[in-house]
């Protein structure tokens, strides 16, 4: 176990309780290195969360570089279920060029046939948000896929990817046998512009995305946005394979990497840099889910859980920690009108705890994401001796 690793990651699981558990790893070209610390163990099964995005979105690739996916096409033409996206292109959805809304929350339905009438109901918004990117797209695209390949987009995650790489401990349905191993993401607390909300009850096993716990739950049919379920292990398989090309061509890489959404605005901001279906870098560190070690063609992706992945072809590098930001956590603080986080006993950058109102102590996991370059990112690059790569347009 790399040292300098287990230190980086320590400040969450033990400095700051921000994490339950964390299991990182690194590699570069034939080196890998690894970590773990907390509530996790090299046969932890990890709820991927949005991280399945980046499967959903290599089995599109994979279609269309065997030539059997017109990304030109509306995806009313692949689905005709879809009967508002009757002039949507599958390539807007891929990259995230368009806003499309479903006529209620999925994660507000009752049950999974009311959610999919409404993921059916699905059409492109005439104003696009600020905002871009969503689950919604994915979602989407699974139906696309299957309506391709012919078989449920479960089994074309196992033939295009797992199976090429290796990877024989994901899942979308995790074996009754695995159980055990699953991460628990139970006891969730939010609080949203005044509303205390708290998340129990959910089964090991069972997406913690709301809108995959819905549609997907146990069945085992993968949602496309969320749902998969894997082992740190088969996390850097997949990565391997990925850069050994064993499941796309460097050239489809490259073209998964491009920016297709982020540009700077008349005010100074910026927009999101978003790939097919994962985040490319972005010209302000603070904002990129992609490191300073990895250069332009680099691309990844963070899960709500407690995931990160990203990988950068052109210079053999990647990185995955995979860990527990739910269980027994603060995980989302929206503050009332006036107030900033400090008003609710947090430090500015999110860590601290937090009374609940039935007086026990909650760590908090609010702003994660901003927390990674700091420590875990950078002890991947003292670990692998890299250094900044700076930005290019």
């Amino acid at each position: 176990m790399n040292d300098v690793l287990l230190d980086g990651i320590r400040f969450f699981t033990r400095k700051t309780g921000i994490l339950s558990g964390l299991a990182v790893a690194c590699g570069a070209g034939a080196r890998t290195e690894t970590a773990m610390d907390g509530s996790v163990m090299q046969s932890s099964v990890f709820d991927l969360a949005s991280v399945t995005k980046l499967f959903t979105g290599m089995c599109l690739m994979k279609l269309k570089e065997d030539g059997l996916l017109d990304t030109g096409r509306p995806v009313f033409f692949y689905d005709p279920r879809f009967r508002a996206l009757k002039d949507l292109p599958v390539w807007d959805l891929m990259t995230f060029a368009v806003t499309v809304r479903t006529p209620v929350r999925l994660d507000a339905c009752e049950d999974r046939e009311q959610a999919l009438h409404a993921l059916f109901a699905a059409e492109p918004m005439p104003e696009q948000d600020r905002r871009v990117y969503s689950d919604i797209p994915a979602m989407i695209l699974k139906y696309v896929t299957e309506a391709i390949a012919g078989m449920p987009l479960s089994r074309c995650v196992e033939k295009m990817i797992l199976e090429p790489a290796g990877m024989a401990e994901t899942w979308a349905r995790v074996p009754e046998e695995r159980m055990p191993d699953c991460q628990v993401y139970d006891r969730e607390h939010r609080i949203e512009n005044g509303k205390y909300i708290l998340r129990s009850g959910l089964r090991p096993g069972i997406p913690h995305d709301p809108k995959a716990a819905v549609i997907q739950g146990d069945t085992g049919e993968l949602c496309g946005h969320a749902g998969l379920f894997s082992t740190l292990g088969d996390m850097v398989r997949f990565c391997r394979a990925v850069l050994g090309e064993k499941i796309v061509s460097k050239e489809t890489l490259r073209e998964i990497a491009v920016n297709r959404t982020g540009y700077r605005r008349d005010d100074g901001t910026y927009t999101q840099y978003l790939g097919v279906q994962c985040y490319v870098r972005h010209p302000i560190q603070y904002w990129s889910e992609i490191p300073v070690y990895m250069g332009r063609n680099a691309f990844g992706i963070g899960g709500f859980t407690g995931n990160h992945v990203s990988i950068d072809p052109e210079n053999g590098l990647f990185t995955v920690f995979l860990g527990n930001r739910v269980q027994n956590r603060l995980t989302v603080l929206l503050p009332e009108a006036g107030k900033d986080l400090t008003d609710y006993g947090l430090h500015a950058d999110g860590s601290g705890t937090f009374c609940w109102k039935d007086g026990e102590v909650v760590p908090s996991s609010v702003k994660y994401v901003h927390q990674k370059d700091a420590h875990l990112h950078r002890a991947v690059a003292e670990t692998l001796g890299l250094t900044e790569i700076p930005f290019a347009e």
